[in-house]
């Protein structure tokens, strides 16, 4: 059995981990407030551009130099680019193991296929750097706020590939801010883009060709799409952060109660040992 000292410098020990976490817990609640908001303002302008593209597009199917829109190629997935976003810290749960889980479930099922890593996040870099082709890294976005010139170098480099038809598409895959309580993983394919089907069309009145407008429309959105990608895993990595930080001091407090009870008893034992050493040297004497 520990003794009592043993037994105070681990409380001791437990609580100053306790401060920590509920220090992380309360920066990432902070950090998740201004993540938030910036993806519910993202949320509309991305589900406003979608609905346009569809208008256009439709607008756009009846002429035919529209066919050719390089971007909107559809070719066998014999070489496929994969987006990685996690996060560059850790102490988040599952947050990253899901992500490089799922991209190393990618790569097997497309084991037919040349798997090429866009690796977003230092995370997933150090899991994955070795485990595959990666034509880039970026490891030091998400310690900042995330920008969009950001997702545009990585948008730009991707819709390049993908027009030299180096590569034949483009997939995401990253956390999905769902709520507070965490993400929810998401497998996105971005190129060759798919166009959203809807209904009722509205009939814009066009200074420019349509297919034109679709051409230059094409790559807004492939950015708006990466970057609204970013902005949602890291509003999911702080709300996974702050639950996970909320666990722990919630379980360093069950430790500490435990090891107060285990002290207790220890001293209680010391000290019930001492009476009957008192008790037996006084019987002794008698």
């Amino acid at each position: 059995m520990p003794s009592l000292i043993d037994i105070r410098r681990r409380i001791r020990s437990v609580k100053n981990t306790q401060q920590i976490t509920k220090a992380l817990k309360m920066v990432s609640a902070a950090k998740l407030r201004r993540a938030q908001d910036r993806v519910i303002a993202a949320r509309p302008y991305a589900e406003i551009m979608r609905r346009m593209l569809s208008n256009v597009a439709q607008a756009a199917s009846e002429d035919p130099e529209s066919q050719g829109e390089p971007l909107l190629a559809e070719r066998p997935e014999k070489r496929i680019q994969l987006l990685v976003v996690t996060a560059d810290r850790g102490l988040a749960g599952a947050f990253n193991s899901n992500v490089i889980k799922a991209s190393l479930r990618f790569m097997q099922e497309h084991s037919s296929s040349e798997v090429k890593l866009e690796l977003v996040g230092r995370k997933g870099r150090d899991s994955l750097r070795k485990r595959g082709d990666v034509t880039g890294e970026y490891s030091t976005l998400f310690q900042k706020q995330v920008k969009f010139e950001d997702a545009l170098d990585i948008a730009r480099k991707v819709i390049e590939r993908f027009r030299n038809a180096e590569i034949d598409s483009v997939y995401i895959v990253a956390n999905h801010f769902k709520n507070l309580l965490g993400g929810q993983l998401s497998m996105t394919r971005v190129l060759p883009v798919e166009l959203p089907e809807q209904k009722a069309a509205i009939d814009y009145i066009y200074e420019q060709p349509p297919h034109e407008i679709l051409a230059r429309l094409l790559p807004r959105y492939i950015e708006a799409q990466i970057f609204r990608a970013m902005l949602e895993s890291a509003a999911a990595e702080h709300a996974a952060r702050m639950t996970a930080m909320d666990a722990a001091s919630s379980n360093a407090s069950d430790v500490i109660d435990t090891l107060t009870l285990n002290m207790n008893r220890v001293r209680q034992a010391s000290i019930t040992r001492e009476i009957i050493e008192i008790v037996s040297g006084a019987s002794a004497l008698d």
